[in-house]
């Protein structure tokens, strides 16, 4: 059986499930559950702290688990990352007091960082050859300045709403870019079998929230001009009507892109154009 480690809770948990549950995979049905086998898919999750989830994976008591980039960089372990899985996306980055003069990198020199992700701030200063305290904590980093523990901090930012609360502002460079992603341990061949099935089908539901499927009605002299309009992944279907001075289209497009490709479509002559959701794919 092939051990997945799964966030227990936390902003990477529910999409993660829900990505798992579209692949086809069994998920607990109560919340107490820590450990769910589904040997119809010849799988093992286990629901695990996201802050745990790198180790057990690098350290090989798990095959593979669903973790944020940043999450893994912190944690130092050999844990490799196999596959990026498109949510969960957030930005790592420096926060001061409105009023401190710190702005910049060069002004963290001397002063005391305080962070949840610690060695991945470390690692960070020491490349870029600023020597600062980094304070570990595990909860709470924005009140930390105001307590006197820490003269700044470095710490997810998403809106930024939380950090203005609190009376810090961001500057500088992100530190990274982190999103969700699929981890192996270096004791699993990246050619496994069992791995190919969960990337191929993970793929599959990556697909399937990206694109739609997209049908039209197009005249026979302006198929070519239609085609260029979508030209799909490999290439478009393209049916006979009993009309024969019309064709039938079907094509996958970018999700993002559907309501100006039926414009475009509709200019060039296309009639009858509909749109389909995908609930799964193997591409």
């Amino acid at each position: 059986m092939l051990r997945i480690a799964v966030p227990n809770k936390g902003m990477l948990s529910e999409p993660a499930w829900n990505m798992l549950a579209e692949a086809g995979y069994r998920l607990r049905t109560n919340p107490r559950q820590l450990v769910v086998q589904d040997p119809d898919n010849d799988i093992e999750l286990f629901y695990l702290r996201p802050l745990d989830i790198a180790v057990y994976v690098g350290r090989g008591a798990i095959d593979v688990g669903i973790t944020g980039e940043d999450l893994l960089k912190n944690s130092g372990t050999e844990a490799i990352e196999h596959l990026p899985l498109g949510f969960g996306a957030s930005t790592f980055r420096f926060a001061a007091p409105n009023e401190s003069p710190i702005s910049k990198l060069e002004d963290i020199q001397g002063k005391r960082v305080a962070t949840t992700f610690d060695k991945l701030v470390h690692d960070y200063l020491v490349e870029h050859g600023v020597e600062a305290e980094t304070i570990h904590l595990d909860g709470a980093v924005e009140s930390s300045v105001q307590l006197g523990v820490a003269d700044l901090i470095a710490d997810v930012v998403s809106t930024g709403t939380t950090l203005r609360n609190a009376g810090l502002r961001v500057f500088g460079e992100p530190l990274m870019h982190s999103e969700a992603c699929l981890i192996r341990s270096p004791r699993i061949d990246e050619h496994d079998p069992r791995l190919a099935v969960l990337s191929r089908r993970l793929r599959g539901v990556l697909t399937a929230h990206q694109y739609v499927l997209m049908d039209y009605d197009i005249p026979v002299s302006k198929v070519a001009a239609a085609v260029a309009v979508t030209p799909g992944f490999e290439s478009p279907t393209i049916s006979p009507l009993h009309d024969k001075q019309w064709n039938a289209v079907r094509v996958m497009v970018p999700k993002a892109k559907v309501n100006q490709l039926m414009d475009d479509l509709y200019e060039v002559g296309a009639r009858g154009i509909i749109v389909t959701a995908l609930q799964a794919s193997r591409m």
